[in-house]
């Protein structure tokens, strides 16, 4: 595949970088990256993996842009109120980027069609906002043996880490079930400062990158915790845990799980 002349210049600052180059790019061009969520974490991550030239993205998503979602939803802007998240998504990669393919998938995921979306794709970014969707993302990326940023955001708080089949631990290594119902506080409850998705969102964005173009030391076996208060990163080993139910080595869950998802008065 060689490059137009728009595209060397799209991507030039991409293309000067050693560990990048025009081989890197490429790899960019060609991979498929599903982002599960477009909200708080999902909306700059797209933002940026559109730039970047990601060949193709998934963007996977039930609700519509409401008008408490664009204090952080960064994709979407106030004409979008009423739209589906997906495609106003799309809209917005399209315009920075017309080199890269949307596909848009209005739905929610669970059990039943969640390995059919990721099976396509060759890194997954969990931009979810509920523990079941996270557990859920987590197993079937196991299951499937594909790669996966998980990231989480509250308050003025962050963490992010990175699984790969057969380098470290999955999420369930290291928080192993899902909290009781009512034990978390909601999203009403809790709040968010908007710039948090932008910071966790963007690294999330970064880690898919990197394992693409194969370059850095991603988050694998390690979670990094962000604290916007302090301005502090601490980054924390996560053993392997060869009693994960999951990926041990005696898995007891062979089956995906749809957990009991706690109500939120405001939509995320």
């Amino acid at each position: 595949m060689a490059f137009t002349n728009e595209q060397l210049e799209r991507y030039s600052r991409h293309i000067i970088l050693k560990e990048v180059g025009v081989k890197g790019q490429k790899k960019l061009l060609n991979a498929k990256v599903l982002i599960i969520g477009a909200g708080g974490l999902g909306a700059p991550a797209a933002l940026y993996l559109a730039a970047a030239g990601v060949g193709t993205i998934g963007i996977v998503d039930a609700d519509e842009v409401d008008l408490s979602n664009l204090q952080r939803q960064v994709i979407h802007t106030t004409a979008d109120v009423g739209k589906l998240k997906v495609e106003s998504a799309a809209e917005t990669m399209k315009a920075i980027n017309p080199d890269v393919t949307v596909n848009t998938y209005h739905t929610f995921v669970d059990s039943s069609n969640i390995m059919d979306l990721i099976k396509d794709y060759d890194f997954i970014l969990d931009g979810t906002d509920n523990f079941p969707a996270k557990f859920l993302i987590n197993d079937a990326c196991v299951m499937a043996e594909k790669p996966f940023s998980h990231a989480g955001i509250i308050r003025f708080q962050g963490q992010l880490m990175t699984y790969v089949p057969g380098q470290g631990p999955c999420y369930r290594c290291a928080f192993q079930s899902p909290p009781p119902k009512d034990a978390v506080p909601t999203c009403k409850q809790a709040g968010v400062i908007g710039a948090m998705g932008g910071v966790i969102g963007s690294l999330q964005a970064m880690e898919a990158i990197k394992y693409i173009i194969g370059q850095g030391d991603l988050l694998t076996g390690r979670l990094l915790t962000y604290d916007a208060l302090k301005m502090t990163f601490r980054t924390v080993k996560l053993p392997k845990n060869h009693h994960c139910p999951v990926c041990g080595d005696d898995p007891t869950i062979t089956e995906l799980i749809d957990y009991e998802q706690a109500v939120c008065e405001l939509k995320h």
